[in-house]
């Protein structure tokens, strides 16, 4: 087991996104490699187009210190990641997503382009999951459009998403279509 690296609190979502995308823009494969990937610990089953790196740490979320798992990586110009965040009781759940949903659109400077109600297989029905379409801004200043989905199991609370300058449609559902909770 690998030592993992305490993190910053204020913006540190997007600054590891950011530096995951910097690290995906040097790489030397502009191909997508997916693999089912699952977060340890997790329900979650998913697809990832490239090996993702994890951090760990506690963050601030609706007013509570909850512990989150981070896993990125950068296939292309586009950055994938998926966040894992346990809540401590049920009522904090729905209060949970609407505080990320909130944080996408705060890391990005994001405008709210679309938003659709949201199903993965397995996910505790919740009407503040949805698959939200954004457009934003780097950390870096440049043009970007995100699509993140939020969905719940029980107390964890889940985050997906994929950002770049533009985001491939087909990758994009490849990766939100492989998600599944068992």
């Amino acid at each position: 087991m690998s030592a993992r690296k305490p993190m910053p609190r204020r913006g540190a979502w997007a600054r590891v996104l950011s530096l995951a995308a910097a690290a995906g823009a040097t790489g030397c494969t502009p191909t997508h490699d997916w693999r089912e990937f699952r977060p340890d610990g997790s329900a979650l089953v998913s697809m990832f187009p490239c090996r993702p790196q994890h951090h760990a740490r506690t963050t601030e979320l609706a007013g509570m210190q909850v512990p989150m798992q981070l896993h990125v990586c950068s296939s292309g110009q586009e950055t994938w990641a998926i966040a894992v965040l346990d809540v401590a009781q049920p009522d904090q759940v729905a209060a949970a997503l609407q505080a990320l949903r909130r944080a996408a659109l705060a890391n990005f400077s994001a405008t709210l382009i679309r938003t659709s109600p949201l199903q993965v297989p397995g996910m505790t029905p919740n009407p503040n999951a949805a698959l939200d379409a954004l457009q934003g801004v780097s950390p870096q200043g440049a043009s970007t459009q995100v699509t993140a989905a939020f969905f719940a199991k029980g107390l964890r609370v889940y985050q997906a998403t994929v950002f770049a300058p533009q985001v491939s449609p087909e990758a994009s559902e490849m990766f939100f279509s492989g998600l599944k909770l068992q």
